[in-house]
């Protein structure tokens, strides 16, 4: 079991009932078999949402949150050898299966890969706070926020406020 901290603030229902992923995570056509039931996750997570949400066989921009296209393509993400074999579908895969319970030899190189994007010290969280603190503008970057979205983050003025304390910028929170 992994000891790394992981906090994400939203839950994978959350994150698809926000819009992500162009509707399409779960209905890409995967190459690599795997005998998941997917129908159980599907049920634990997304019971009673609109499956065009996480099952469509194209990626709508107009699904996601922020209405713009986010993130690498999936032929990317094999190139990057990104996925684990049990988890084919990638990273939000992964994490559901984590919030259902699951623990996995994979699971600290997954948590090391969401700590990198929107830990505390993440990039892109850290980008996004520097990018909002500059311009004074909440709404900066939603591409960014778009993908933070993808990986259960959402900029919050609480994490605001510690970013600037930890960047000693003594600014009135926007």
């Amino acid at each position: 079991m992994s000891t790394l901290t992981f906090r994400p603030i939203l839950s994978p229902r959350e994150i698809i009932e926000q819009g992500a992923f162009g509707g399409c995570y779960f209905g890409l056509e995967i190459e690599e078999y795997t005998n998941y039931d997917y129908q159980k996750l599907f049920d634990y997570h997304f019971d009673g949402l609109d499956t065009s949400l996480y099952l469509g066989e194209t990626y709508k921009p107009k699904l996601n949150k922020f209405k713009l296209r986010s993130g690498m393509p999936y032929e990317y993400w094999k190139e990057m050898k990104w996925m684990h074999e049990d988890d084919p579908y990638g990273w939000f895969e992964w994490y559901c299966k984590y919030d259902m319970g699951r623990r996995h030899p994979d699971d600290d190189r997954q948590i090391r890969r969401w700590q990198d994007f929107c830990g505390k010290n993440g990039r892109w969280r850290k980008v996004l706070y520097n990018k909002m603190n500059e311009s004074r503008d909440v709404d900066q970057s939603p591409r960014i926020q778009q993908s933070l979205l993808h990986w259960g983050y959402e900029a919050n003025e609480v994490d605001f406020e510690q970013w600037l304390n930890t960047n000693r910028l003594n600014l009135e929170v926007i």
